[in-house]
């Protein structure tokens, strides 16, 4: 379904937190096994859905391959939807500036960001990337979610947008459908720079490409 709609490099994130331990050598070996089933033309890589919690935090200081996508120095995170106090932003910034870059994985859809957008200027103005779920600007995650979407879209905070599929119904591997309403909006380089020049300079190891200044 994914190479059906044009996409060509998946990565792969399985969760890093309390409920799914995270054995990078496993997971490397199931993805190799995906590898094999997959159409020609179609690449994986491994990385993970990383919770922002105390212990990752230390576990990724001690040991940053262990967690980043592929073999780059980009690492998505996943905040907390119940808190972040100011020590998150600290340690997004000590990771920026050990030469990490956080990856700020569908803020629009976190429960404290919706209330308070400004948090995602501030991390995209510190060194992070924001990455946007598809669907989210669909509608698919309600009102909330879309509005905060198109909140940071228009504020040229949006880095990447990814699919966050989980399946072929409900959250498919689908990205056309969103790169199409974004280059209705804001013009076709912007959707492409979102769902394939920055994604492709990301599992590259690149800087990105598209990186405009943030407007408030």
């Amino acid at each position: 379904m994914a190479f059906a709609d044009g996409i060509r490099h998946i990565v792969c994130t399985p969760h890093a937190n309390d409920t799914y331990p995270y054995d990078r050598k496993v997971l490397e070996q199931r993805v190799a096994e995906l590898r094999e089933k997959t159409p020609p033309g179609l690449e994986l890589t491994l990385g993970c859905d990383f919770n922002f919690s105390f212990e990752n935090i230390q576990a990724a200081r001690a040991e940053p391959a262990r967690f980043v996508i592929g073999q780059t120095k980009y690492l998505l995170v996943e905040l907390s939807d119940f808190a972040i106090p100011p020590a998150i932003g600290q340690a997004l910034v000590q990771f920026v500036e050990s030469g990490i870059t956080p990856i700020i994985t569908h803020p629009e859809r976190n429960l404290v960001i919706q209330q308070r957008p400004d948090l995602v200027l501030s991390f995209a103005k510190k060194g992070c990337v924001i990455q946007l779920t598809a669907n989210s600007l669909t509608g698919f995650w309600g009102l909330a979610a879309q509005r905060t979407a198109e909140w940071i879209l228009e504020r040229q905070a949006a880095h990447v947008i990814s699919s966050d599929a989980h399946d072929l119904t409900s959250r498919p591997p689908i990205l056309s459908r969103t790169r199409d309403l974004v280059s209705s909006r804001y013009g076709d380089d912007v959707a492409l720079a979102l769902v394939a020049g920055n994604p492709g300079a990301i599992v590259a190891g690149q800087l990105l490409p598209y990186h405009p200044e943030v407007t408030i």
